[in-house]
């Protein structure tokens, strides 16, 4: 019998200050800190309020003394785009009706240890 090791997992979930950028733009993310055992999955909140009837939202991800980078986008136009290293256990899904846009992480590893950003438009340019 042998002993089987778990670690645990922090990620902070972070609200730009200045969510009022457009004017009637709000973007809530409720959640602060997470903490999930290594290979389970985990569920980021975003709420937003937007007077947009076709709104744009963005998640990023900020790994200690890096820049934020873009992971992925979604709207009610299209499936929305997905950056490829995220593809495989990231996802989120638009819910215009309960003005969420929660960000879901598949099997969690320790490199998915970061902060992550919630927007209601492009914050990152390259």
């Amino acid at each position: 019998m042998g002993i089987r090791l778990s670690a645990t997992i922090l990620l902070f979930v972070v609200t730009p200050h200045n969510s009022d950028w457009l004017g009637g733009v709000n973007v809530i993310q409720p959640t602060e800190d997470v903490m999930v055992i290594e290979g389970q999955p985990t569920t980021l909140s975003c709420l937003f309020d937007t007077t947009s009837q076709s709104p744009y939202l963005f998640w990023y991800k900020q790994q200690p003394n890096g820049k934020p980078m873009f992971m992925l986008r979604r709207d009610i136009f299209s499936p929305g785009e997905t950056t490829t290293e995220f593809k495989e256990r990231f996802d989120a899904r638009l819910n215009v009706t309960a003005k969420s846009v929660p960000l879901t992480i598949q099997r969690v590893q320790l490199s998915d240890s970061a902060v992550y950003y919630c927007a209601l438009r492009p914050t990152v340019t390259t």
